[in-house]
């Protein structure tokens, strides 16, 4: 389980969330047997859109958080849903190279997609700048959507290639701004210790939240578990089959004996056979 901490100073201007995300970015790099830059890029992507899907309202909204930058590892797609749970993918979950940003390319945009309930769905947009996750993340909602933010983000890995433990924070400034709490707020961010060595100190979420808002009378105002969480199903694959369309399905059924279908989120394997094909025919 991750843990998510959100913390909000006494004055209400700043909010600051963060996130243990441990247990969530371990079960990704097993589930996608990612290599370690991938691990370190989607990683980070799935510490972030947590801590965003968690600013959602309701229950049953959902927050994608999707990075095409022309890198090797290709499109890396995040989803969170409003308590931070959160699945996510790779283009190639194989991918090497020197660094993240490498890895992830500057070549492309960075995609917002929250899903509220509405008639359509808020879609936010921005080309990307460094290939550095937290940077482009921080730009998106100080160009899109006029929210001064800062995120950070880090991963540490042990002598064995895996995941020792991730996390991150962000903090945001809402209106009505005071100038003196952003003023102590600056001071307080260039104090704080990179998130690797918050990580390497074993700081807890509330603590780093806490120093965040240091002066500026911070309380915590709730923390919950969070986790890697696929909500595939057989049945929601079927739907997908029948979304292709009775041409495509009876194409399937008879050139094969039995259809694969793999979920990219969490790699599990649904398979239908030619006769069920053609039962979703008649669906």
């Amino acid at each position: 389980m991750g843990k998510i901490v959100r913390a909000l100073s006494a004055e209400g201007g700043v909010l600051c969330s963060a996130i243990d995300s441990t247990d969530m970015v371990r079960e990704m790099a097993r589930l996608h047997g990612a290599s370690p830059v991938v691990t370190a890029a989607l990683g980070r992507m799935t510490t972030a859109v947590s801590i965003m899907g968690a600013m959602l309202k309701y229950e049953g909204d959902t927050l994608t958080l999707r990075i095409n930058g022309g890198g090797p590892c290709g499109t890396l797609t995040a989803v969170s849903d409003y308590r931070g749970n959160v699945k996510c993918c790779a283009g190639d979950p194989n991918a090497n190279a020197p660094d993240v940003e490498t890895a992830v390319g500057t070549d492309g945009s960075l995609t917002v997609v929250k899903d509220m309930g509405l008639k359509e769905p808020y879609i936010g947009q921005i080309p990307l700048v460094s290939g550095n996750i937290a940077e482009e993340i921080t730009a998106y909602y100080s160009v899109s959507e006029q929210l001064p933010t800062v995120c950070a983000l880090g991963i540490l890995f042990d002598d064995g290639g895996g995941v020792s433990a991730a996390g991150g924070y962000m903090v945001q400034v809402v209106p009505p701004i005071s100038e003196q709490s952003v003023k102590v707020l600056d001071e307080n961010l260039k104090k704080m210790n990179s998130v690797q060595q918050m990580l390497e100190q074993r700081l807890d979420p509330s603590d780093i939240a806490l120093s965040a808002l240091s002066g500026l009378g911070g309380e915590i105002l709730d923390s919950w578990e969070a986790r890697y969480y696929c909500d595939c199903s057989r049945e929601r694959t079927e739907r997908v089959l029948i979304s292709l369309g009775k041409k495509e399905l009876a194409r399937l059924a008879e050139e094969q004996e039995e259809t694969e279908v793999c979920c990219h989120f969490c790699n599990k394997k649904y398979r239908f056979t030619a006769g069920e094909m053609l039962k979703l025919l008649k669906e």
